[in-house]
């Protein structure tokens, strides 16, 4: 007899995932700022242990700031782990938090700016600050939207991450491994394109432009898509507020001469924009991801 198919998704190996899933649902149902000290909590006792992911954060800290202080570093250290912990933990408001508890936890600071002057498409450029899944879910609860995204290993993580960015207004999720036509039909049929070029992918379809003063491998895909599709580049930046009082979504002015026809001068202009940002907020940037990774050939990585 043939056996019956099963669901990959209930295999036993994936239930310490469930489990968690489990916990991210009970955790849900706590007021945001009891959740935010338990996540400050998970993050502190985080960043005291020695391993890969403390050492990554040094790096790029000390990489980033060589003039600020030592204590000053450790700080900000701290509250990047703490910031991480509390976005992982604050997934569960994503997932199953009512609308109306999610457009009371994240505001748009001013929604009018959002689609630049009205008429061309919109690139909204997102970096990877840790709490850019907030910004992102609340956007799509006022329009469609594209974005991209990359599968997670763990099925049951990308299935959830999936479940949490499409509850609202149908948005068109696209895969990295579909490539770039799916971008452009978005762009054509005037989406929002909520994107995330700033994290180290190599150097296929990467330039090395200065980013905190070092080279740094950085996807040229932004200019070339508002050169391909006329859009503009709108930015847009999530922060969060003290003391558990949720999120705050601020757009930035449409970007005037971009692209300028420079490629390296346009992937330069991006960097400088989030580098300005970080420096406002440095310890929420997503500083766990090996962002000086690719270097220019010949010469020795940063993190070793």
């Amino acid at each position: 007899m043939k056996p019956a198919d099963t669901d990959p998704l209930l295999h036993l190996s994936l239930l310490p995932a469930w489990l968690g899933v489990a916990f991210l649902w009970l955790l849900h149902w706590l007021p945001l700022p009891l959740q935010a000290a338990l996540g400050n909590a998970a993050g502190w006792l985080l960043a005291m242990k020695p391993g890969k992911r403390r050492r990554i954060v040094a790096t790029n800290l000390a990489l980033c700031f060589p003039d600020a202080p030592e204590p000053l570093r450790r700080r900000w250290l701290r509250q990047t782990f703490q910031a991480s912990m509390r976005a992982a933990l604050e997934h569960g408001v994503l997932w199953w938090g009512s609308e109306a508890r999610l457009r009371r936890l994240i505001r748009i600071d001013n929604p009018e700016a959002a689609l630049g002057d009205g008429v061309r498409p919109v690139i909204w450029l997102a970096p990877h600050f840790v709490w850019l899944d907030m910004g992102g879910v609340r956007l799509s609860m006022d329009r469609q939207v594209a974005s991209m995204y990359a599968r997670a290993r763990n099925p049951v993580s990308d299935k959830m991450m999936l479940h949490g960015r499409s509850r609202f207004s149908s948005p068109a999720l696209i895969s990295k491994h579909d490539g770039i036509k799916p971008v452009l039909k978005a762009l054509k049929a005037r989406l929002p394109f909520y994107y995330l070029p700033d994290q180290d992918q190599g150097r296929h379809n990467a330039v090395f432009a200065p980013f905190f003063g070092i080279p740094t491998a950085t996807v040229s895909a932004l200019p070339r898509l508002a050169k391909l599709t006329g859009a503009q580049v709108v930015p847009v930046i999530t922060r969060q507020l003290p003391w558990g009082r949720g999120y705050a979504v601020r757009f930035y002015p449409p970007w005037d001469n971009y692209p300028s026809g420079d490629l390296e001068a346009d992937v330069a202009r991006m960097n400088t924009f989030i580098e300005e940002r970080i420096r406002e907020m440095p310890a929420q940037y997503l500083w766990l991801h090996r962002r000086f990774k690719t270097r220019p050939v010949g010469e020795a990585s940063l993190y070793e």
